[in-house]
């Protein structure tokens, strides 16, 4: 019965890695308290359904407060406890320079990137660390060891993100609630178009698959792995390079691959 399975939550979960990693969830038999900015998440809700579970489905704007604490109500109001919890949600901005890029855009990047992160962050954390359990998943990028010009806001607000579930993480070493970071390279998600990248090196360029980085992030949760870069050998080899790699070569290699043509 639904009463007996455990819960999970995921942000971002109507397409894209998020859906693919409540696939995942569902699969092991979680039900399944999702959220997205979209009708689409109804349509998820269903999908996932399909697979045996329960799936509760919550349209909410991760750019505000209301949105973010919305979402959490709506998960506490289940009065089950969350076993696992995947911070998902994220967009991007490129297409352009800093200099041309909207500010009213970038400010909302950093509402849902940095700020919605750290809201449902603290939600979850002060509900699972008195259950004594649990797992989180924060969903960094490859970005976050680089500069990234030509998405001059995107790349630290996931450098932000892949440093906070690393303090996190060592926080809660001895709770029980363990932290993982999965810090994708490029993916075949709409993420690109939907950053204005399309006419960018990177934006045509063949991506990783989806299934694939959504496993390594769901094996690496699982196993209570410290971070996990997703996709294939030539993302991790990418991933483990730059910590050697000088910024200003990193900078301008990433500018290569994202300024626009």
């Amino acid at each position: 019965m639904s009463e007996q399975r455990s819960l999970a939550m995921i942000t971002g979960a109507s397409s894209g890695l998020g859906f693919e990693i409540a696939k995942l969830f569902a699969k092991d038999g979680y039900d399944l308290a999702i959220t997205g900015s979209s009708d689409g998440i109804f349509e998820a809700a269903e999908e996932l359904q399909k697979l045996g579970i329960e799936a509760y489905p919550h349209k909410a704007d991760a750019a505000t407060y209301e949105g973010v604490e919305g979402f959490w109500k709506f998960v506490s109001d289940l009065k089950r406890p969350v076993e696992a919890a995947v911070l998902n949600v994220g967009i991007g901005i490129g297409g352009g320079s800093f200099l041309e890029t909207s500010l009213e855009e970038e400010m909302r990047l950093i509402s849902i990137n940095i700020t919605g992160t750290v809201h449902t962050a603290k939600r979850v954390v002060k509900h699972m660390v008195p259950n004594g359990r649990g797992k989180i998943l924060i969903v960094s990028s490859i970005s976050a060891t680089t500069p990234t010009p030509y998405e001059t806001v995107y790349g630290p607000s996931k450098s932000f993100g892949f440093a906070f579930a690393e303090s996190l993480r060592e926080e809660l070493r001895d709770t029980g609630v363990t932290v993982t970071a999965l810090l994708p390279g490029a993916t075949d998600t709409n993420f690109h178009d939907n950053a204005g990248m399309s006419n960018t090196q990177i934006g045509s360029s063949s991506k990783n698959d989806k299934e694939l980085v959504a496993k390594q992030g769901y094996e690496a949760l699982m196993n209570d792995v410290d971070h996990v870069f997703g996709g294939d050998e030539k993302t991790k080899k990418e991933g483990e390079g730059n910590r050697t790699t000088s910024e200003t070569e990193k900078a301008a290699i990433h500018a290569e691959k994202t300024r626009p043509r």
